[in-house]
């Protein structure tokens, strides 16, 4: 009978890295997929579901998928035929992966999951699981805490939780935007970034990802901690209030949301004789479609049409050396006391 019985493997510490998700294609059922899980998650759009579903299923994930699609098409890495995101995050989790294994041995698993899409949060536990992970640290790549991204993340995570037979102690990480690592790694990008540019910006638009406005006052901490992002990263740059500002794009439905809207705000900036701009966005760990085809192009766009005449865009921190380094003293951190 004891040979019937699991085998025991020696007890490791997970590390499983969480971003947002992204459609496996670019094709419409790909998309509809990959949209449909997202816009129904409550988190994101919290209307009643009589009310939202109906108009979700029926009209949205009618048009959108072929929209969106086009979108994904235009980024998309057809040499790995995947999304830039997961290129990017598969980098960094190998970064971080090494990393951990110099400073501390075989005894870390590293691996990432998707909230969205694959792969799955409850795939990617019960795989660390097998492993023999008895203690697991979840940590969701956004800088900034927003319920629609942090608490969605973490809301998968507990709910795979809840499947497991024997669950493992585990822990979470909460925003990490003000740590001086992190603002430092900004800094660093933009500062390297001008310094290749043959012309001076204007003024560097700090463009995060936008929510609507009545999330803020029912209790998300998300919009104080843009803009503290903003400030700590003013601070280390040492410049004035007149080269650096916040905006807020992605909107989408009827509601009023976070406010300068980024495509509104460059359009401005351009009329008034700003026609020199950066911009950059520290809400995302790593690029995506919101900043490769967005930013890239749909904002570009706007700030041309309206007179703008230089446009740079700073990419993410990605899996620079600098990001990989903010990211595992945020790990070694929450590790305190799991480590001999």
């Amino acid at each position: 009978m004891s040979d019937s019985l699991p085998q025991t493997t020696p007890d490791k510490i997970g590390i499983l890295l969480a971003n947002l998700g992204t459609p496996d294609g670019y094709d419409y059922w790909s998309m509809r997929r990959y949209l449909g899980e997202f816009l129904s998650d409550k988190r994101v759009i919290d209307y009643p579901a009589w009310k939202w579903q109906p108009l979700l299923q029926l009209v949205i994930l009618s048009k959108r998928p072929f929209t969106s699609g086009a979108d994904y098409k235009s980024i998309w890495n057809h040499e790995a035929d995947e999304s830039p995101l997961m290129t990017i995050t598969k980098a960094q989790t190998s970064a971080i992966a090494n990393r951990m294994q110099a400073t501390h041995g075989d005894g870390i698993m590293v691996d990432f999951c998707m909230r969205y899409g694959t792969p799955s949060t409850r795939s990617k536990l019960r795989r660390m699981v097998n492993a023999g992970c008895r203690k697991i640290l979840f940590f969701p790549l956004y800088p900034q805490y927003a319920g629609a991204t942090t608490a969605s993340a973490n809301d998968a995570f507990f709910a795979a939780l809840g499947q497991e037979k024997w669950q493992p102690e585990t822990r979470t990480i909460d925003a990490y935007c003000t740590r001086k690592s992190y603002i430092d790694a900004l800094a660093q990008s933009i500062e390297t970034h001008y310094q290749g540019l043959g012309w001076q910006p204007d003024i560097l638009v700090c463009s995060y990802h936008g929510m609507p406005k009545r999330y803020i006052a029912e209790g998300d901490p998300y919009y104080d901690q843009c803009l503290e992002t903003t400030r700590l990263l003013q601070n280390r740059l040492g410049w004035g209030d007149t080269v650096i500002t916040s905006t807020f794009q992605s909107q989408f439905g009827p509601e009023e949301w976070l406010q300068p809207y980024t495509i509104e705000k460059v359009a401005r900036l351009a009329k008034s004789g700003k026609k020199n701009l950066a911009i950059c966005s520290p809400a995302f760990s790593a690029d995506c479609i919101e900043t490769l085809f967005e930013i890239e192009e749909e904002i570009k766009e706007g700030f041309e049409a309206a007179g703008g005449r230089n446009f740079t865009y700073i990419p993410c921190l990605n899996d620079g050396p600098a990001h990989i380094n903010a990211l595992c003293d945020v790990i070694d951190q929450n590790l305190q006391g799991w480590l001999a």
